[in-house]
């Protein structure tokens, strides 16, 4: 029977969805971090450090602290006075996931701190929480399992799939400085309620042309594959730095483009080693960062780039306290240091 633990650190990766034309269906983690450690104390207190560390409120509207809320509701016992620290390389309203991260987070430590247990297989009980919960699986898949996940609901429960990534995946988001006007839910409401037949089948040809870019390592059309028409146009009204990024992006090099979930960030993907094992000239993704920067600058959008790889790894425990080793048993997590924030 597992027990309560005083402390745990959680981590979980930021993610990014569609894809393009994989509208609230496809969503990949990105080894880009939030972690969050929850102490057992004698009053309330929340410290967030990093990306967002202005702006993201401390009440009962964060997400971590619904999620924990829930856990303990499905658990059946009551929330204690926590100490929460939040350290987080993940920009706060632009696209990356942030939410997503902040409830899973809240969900997985809260489980940790019951001792509660959720179905596992068969029911993955944890995704169907966040997914009620958020709406949509998209983000919160691939926040719970990593990987590149593509998500459904039957009516009754959510299902999610993961979609093979290839290695030498890179992925460069371009930022900008100010977050989204609105926040997701305004960003929905630009989009049509009904849509054509002929838009239907624009996006439901190049959603399985993207899994099939992906799944057979054949990425030379994902230019066409990551073409949309059911809420990208729609959402480069308001944000009119999203398509002259997109194309800054391909004419420097990039082999696909899209708006990141509801922005404002645009991801960009190419191919590449890494830094370690590539000479500067062959640095692509460093001169679309710089491309993509430039092009945004030139009509008044501030912002940074993001250069990054997919994460296969998702939400897991880092440590608790009582720890889960005991005895000759020894337990490894991914090792990820985030002693700093920076990138």
């Amino acid at each position: 029977m597992p027990e309560e633990k005083k402390s745990v650190t959680v981590r979980v990766p930021a993610t990014t969805a569609n894809l393009g034309p994989g509208y609230d269906v496809l969503g990949m983690a990105l080894d880009i971090w939030q972690e969050v450690t929850c102490e057992r104390a004698e009053e309330f207190s929340m410290v967030t450090k990093g990306e967002g560390e202005e702006m993201v409120p401390k009440d009962k509207s964060n997400l971590i602290l619904k999620g924990i809320e829930r856990a303990f509701e499905m658990a059946g016992k009551p929330v204690p006075p926590l100490k929460i620290t939040v350290v987080s390389q993940i920009p706060f309203m632009r696209g990356m996931g942030s939410s997503s991260a902040g409830l899973v987070a809240g969900l997985l430590a809260g489980l940790a701190l019951t001792g509660h247990e959720l179905a596992v297989e068969g029911e993955e009980a944890l995704l169907q929480e966040a997914a009620r919960i958020e709406g949509h699986p998209d983000n919160v898949s691939p926040a719970i399992y990593g990987g590149l996940q593509m998500g459904l609901h039957t009516g009754e429960r959510y299902f999610t799939h993961r979609i093979k990534v290839p290695e030498r995946l890179q992925c460069v988001l371009f930022v900008p400085d100010e977050p989204k006007k609105g926040g997701t839910t305004q960003n929905r409401a630009l989009l049509k309620p009904e849509i054509s037949r002929a838009d239907a089948v624009f996006n439901l040809q190049r959603l399985a042309f993207l899994v099939s870019c992906f799944e057979t390592n054949q990425l030379g059309h994902l230019k066409y594959a990551m073409e949309d028409r059911l809420h990208q146009p729609q959402r480069g009204v308001v944000m009119p730095h999203v398509f002259q990024v997109m194309k800054a992006a391909t004419d420097a090099g990039a082999i696909g483009s899209y708006l990141s979930g509801a922005g404002p960030a645009v991801m960009a993907f190419c191919e590449g080693r890494g830094v370690q094992l590539q000479q500067k000239t062959e640095r692509i993704e460093e001169r679309i960062g710089k491309a993509m920067v430039d092009a945004a600058d030139r009509i008044g959008c501030k912002g940074r780039a993001f250069i990054t790889y997919p994460s296969q790894i998702g939400a897991h425990i880092v440590s608790c306290d009582p720890p889960l080793s005991t005895g000759a048993l020894h337990r490894f997590t991914p090792f990820r240091a985030l002693a700093g924030v920076n990138l």
